[in-house]
């Protein structure tokens, strides 16, 4: 059986498809793929109709029959359209100019004989250069901007989609968390409290955040370039030992910062470690993904803690009582990646394999006992003379 909201918005594309648009709407509306024509649309003919309103109402404040029958029409329209949209679980916002120039007309269009614009009459100031319709799905608002900027989706986790953006007021790419829609009430707590442990960090290898929305359910943070996943599998043939080993120490010593603020992680992964590469090569581990983070001075234990995480410790019976040890383990299976490239653990053929073993070990009193002894062993790392990596 068809899905009736699938028929509804097919229908209403295929409604405007072959409407003509002019070029200078349709660019306003280039990040809204969906329903950017439709918008488009609306944009255009509501700016004819007020741009002939204000010359009307500066020679001979009479607006005429046909035009008037004509704005009435699209303002049907556009309640039907909006209507229609919601019904189907878009949410749009309309421009709160356009919608005010719309409550001050409409009280004296007549379908007979034309409409007289009213004395006095402020002019209608036209937008031409900006949308006035947004989805919030697509758009975040900034305070110090008139109207919504653009998002483009980046990234997405079972709780959560990112988006990114460009702040015009500073230039700079900023990054957007949002939770899914339909999150139950455990989850959403659990994406809040990430903010709020994310928002105490302050450490150069954690990322950044800046606000929350509590309305949306999302929060800002700092923009990062690519995951450690990417960035390694992209540059693999490459990659020096020395790049290796910096981007190893960078995210132990994240990780060590985070111990030392007595919380676990209990979600490392290849998705979870992000880096922002710069024009000169140089790049910066970000931890991030802190929904699942642990604070060990926490007597508080949910009796229902499930089994999560990408890579988990087979030593590891009880997700409640995770403990640095299988932190440890996680960070092996890291390590192991950077510097082979190779999602798989390494035999004790050299130092490195060494490294990795012990943080593995199915024995936990034989794996380091913290990050700190792990780091020591990491910086005395040198490149082995005749290492290849595929």
């Amino acid at each position: 059986m068809a899905d009736p909201v699938e028929l509804m918005l097919g229908d209403l594309n295929r409604r405007y498809a072959q409407m003509t648009v002019s070029e200078d709407f349709l660019r306003l509306y280039t990040e809204e793929a969906q329903f950017g024509r439709v918008f488009a649309s609306f944009h255009e003919r509501l700016n004819q109709h007020f741009d002939a309103i204000n010359d009307r109402a500066r020679s001979t404040h009479h607006y005429w029959a046909d035009n008037s029958r004509e704005m009435l029409s699209l303002v049907d329209e556009l309640e039907e359209v909006l209507r229609t949209l919601k019904g189907a679980g878009v949410d749009v916002v309309f421009s709160k100019e356009y919608s005010a120039a719309l409550e001050r007309c409409t009280p004296w269009l007549s379908t007979n004989y034309g409409s007289t614009v009213p004395e006095g009459f402020n002019p209608i100031q036209l937008i031409r250069y900006q949308p006035v319709f947004s989805r919030p799905e697509t758009s975040v608002p900034l305070q110090k901007q008139p109207a919504a900027v653009p998002l483009k989706m980046v990234g997405e986790g079972s709780y959560a989609i990112v988006y990114s953006f460009v702040d015009p007021d500073y230039g700079i790419k900023v990054a957007v968390k949002r939770a899914k829609k339909g999150l139950g009430e455990r989850d959403l707590h659990r994406f809040r409290q990430e903010f709020d442990v994310l928002k105490r960090l302050s450490f150069p290898y954690v990322v950044e955040v800046y606000n929350y929305n509590a309305e949306r359910n999302e929060y800002k943070m700092e923009f990062c370039d690519e995951t450690l996943r990417g960035y390694v599998r992209k540059r693999n043939r490459t990659l020096s030992f020395a790049q290796r080993k910096r981007i190893a120490l960078q995210f132990l010593y994240g990780i060590n910062y985070l111990h030392g603020e007595r919380l676990l992680h209990r979600d490392v992964s290849l998705q979870n470690v992000l880096l922002k590469v710069y024009a000169s090569g140089a790049v910066q581990v970000k931890l991030s993904d802190f929904g699942l983070v642990k604070d060990q001075a926490s007597t508080f234990t949910r009796t229902q803690t499930e089994m999560r995480g990408s890579i988990r410790d087979p030593q590891l019976h009880d997700f409640k009582n995770y403990g640095v040890g299988n932190e440890i383990y996680c960070l092996g299976w890291v390590l192991a990646y950077i510097f082979t490239g190779r999602e798989s653990l390494l035999s004790a053929g050299d130092e490195v394999g060494r490294i990795i073993q012990k943080c593995t070990s199915p024995d936990l009193s034989a794996r380091y006992k913290g990050v700190r002894d792990l780091i020591v062993d990491v910086e005395h790392l040198e490149a082995p003379p005749t290492r290849g990596v595929s």
